[in-house]
């Protein structure tokens, strides 16, 4: 009996392959036998199993080339990880992480270009062609801050000392829309055996500041933040045929964060 785990051979696309958790996907992958396409904006060091391939997620022509490189190099992708997005880190300008009222129309522009506009043209081009192949996954990469606000208190201690910090409105938005972009394109590929899911992660421990770490942990059941290592396990099951019947799901991995 074969085991609905395997994913030897399988060739996988990851979006934003050169980032911190890109990089851990693809690590994951290829240790179980996965041929990974990484797309980035940057390129990466050569390793087995791993296809190298610089692309915008915002530029379909970008993306078209690259699948064109896949289907030369490998042949139809069979499963696409939408990671790729950007978010305002806690040192940019004053102006972005500022009050909601002032916050830049250029800043919303660019995280939904990324974050939501991306996915849309990598399903379009990478899940058209696994359609066209009769069967794939697409696993759009979530966060919490798509299903519940952002709890801006967990920022209070940036405020007590002097800065106007909240966190900004665009990627809360961005990642709402992955959402209903994932139950839409479930039903619409449905009838060409592609499945499309959501995997959404609640905060994963990245070197933030013990003020941030302290209040985040005190609204989780388990306490914590997540792990890196806490992120594969999900993916790796519905990029394979253990989730053969699931499709149109928004698998939340946050530590029961949105449990309360």
């Amino acid at each position: 009996m074969s085991d609905p785990f395997d994913i030897g051979g399988r060739i996988v696309v990851v979006t934003g392959a050169r980032g911190r958790l890109g990089r851990r996907f693809t690590q994951a992958l290829t240790e179980r036998g996965a041929r990974v396409a990484a797309l980035d904006l940057v390129s990466g060091e050569p390793a087995s199993g791993v296809l190298d391939v610089r692309a915008d997620v915002t530029d379909r022509a970008s993306l078209e080339a690259a699948l064109r490189r896949i289907e030369s190099e490998w042949g139809a992708p069979q499963a696409l990880v939408n990671n790729a997005g950007i978010d305002a880190p806690p040192d940019a300008p004053a102006e972005e992480n500022g009050p909601f009222e002032t916050y830049p129309e250029t800043s919303w522009e660019r995280v939904m270009s990324v974050n939501a506009t991306g996915p849309m043209l990598c399903c379009q081009v990478f899940g058209g062609a696994m359609a066209r192949a009769g069967g794939g996954s697409i696993v759009n990469i979530g966060s919490i801050y798509g299903l519940v606000s952002p709890d801006q208190r967990f920022y209070e201690h940036r405020r007590r000392a002097g800065a106007a910090f909240f966190k900004p409105i665009a990627y809360t938005a961005s990642k709402a829309a992955l959402v209903g972009m994932t139950r839409y394109l479930a039903t619409y590929f449905a009838p060409s055996g592609v499945r499309v899911n959501a995997l959404t992660f609640g905060g994963v421990l990245a070197g933030q500041d013990e003020e941030f770490q302290k209040a985040y942990c005190a609204r989780v059941p388990l306490g914590r933040l997540a792990r890196e290592e806490d992120t594969v396990g999900p993916l790796l099951f519905l990029v394979s045929d253990a989730a053969s019947y699931v499709t149109g799901a928004n698998l939340v991995v946050d530590g029961g964060f949105t449990a309360w």
